[in-house]
């Protein structure tokens, strides 16, 4: 703590004591929005690990999604070259603009609405995945023996690895059948079942991202 005390020291913040934040979700790399930080709303965001902002309005720090729910947990906070704005990569519960959009930036230029909102097909997608992970982290603060995942976590060296080999073994077979609809709803089994494992072993799906994306720049 030492050591971030100390980094922040060199931020440079403006006549008003603020500081540009890029809020940007982790899993996507979605610019959700831009707000402003002073010391002490910084102090408490890293404190906290959820956003809270300075209301340039209002003369007030309010916390993201105090009121809507729509809370961003911060994992990640970065300081661009000179020191003068920050870039908060979080996951993003709910939307992040007050219009209802799921990012600010839902309009080019010319005020035509681009698809960037909740409903966009990606975003829905690694919104599932993140949904999934608060079922497993709900599973994992209060066991029940009826739940499927609780069941697999109970033999983490047979029952879960043997049912991810039979979802892979059935991805080969609808893979050599060409069946496309199968294809799909198996692959589905094994990711589910593979997400399991992840969580099990505390890696989280985004470090399986960071992997790729690692492969990618090679």
């Amino acid at each position: 703590m030492d050591k971030v005390q100390e980094f922040l020291k060199k931020l440079k913040y403006n006549q008003e004591g603020l500081i540009p934040a890029i809020v940007q979700e982790i899993a996507t790399g979605k610019v959700l929005m831009l707000a402003y930080m002073n010391q002490k709303s910084l102090k408490q965001t890293i404190n906290t690990g959820q956003t809270c902002f300075y209301s340039r309005s209002r003369k007030e720090l309010w916390v993201k999604g105090e009121t809507s729910g729509n809370i961003q947990k911060v994992k990640q906070i970065l300081v661009d070259c000179d020191c003068d704005t920050l870039l908060i990569k979080v996951e993003q519960q709910g939307v992040a603009c007050h219009t209802g959009s799921y990012s600010c930036f839902y309009r080019d230029v010319e005020g035509t609405k681009i698809s960037v909102d909740k409903a966009d097909d990606n975003l829905n997608k690694t919104n599932i995945l993140n949904e999934l992970m608060e079922v497993f982290e709900e599973r994992k603060l209060n066991p029940n023996l009826d739940s499927y995942v609780c069941k697999l976590w109970l033999s983490p060296g047979e029952k879960m690895p043997k049912k991810i080999a039979e979802e892979a073994a059935e991805v080969l077979i609808a893979l050599k059948d060409e069946d496309r609809e199968q294809i799909v709803y198996e692959t589905a089994d094994l990711w589910f079942h593979t997400l399991v494992a992840l969580f099990y072993y505390g890696i989280k799906y985004q470090d399986v991202l960071e992997e790729l994306k690692r492969r990618r720049q090679e």
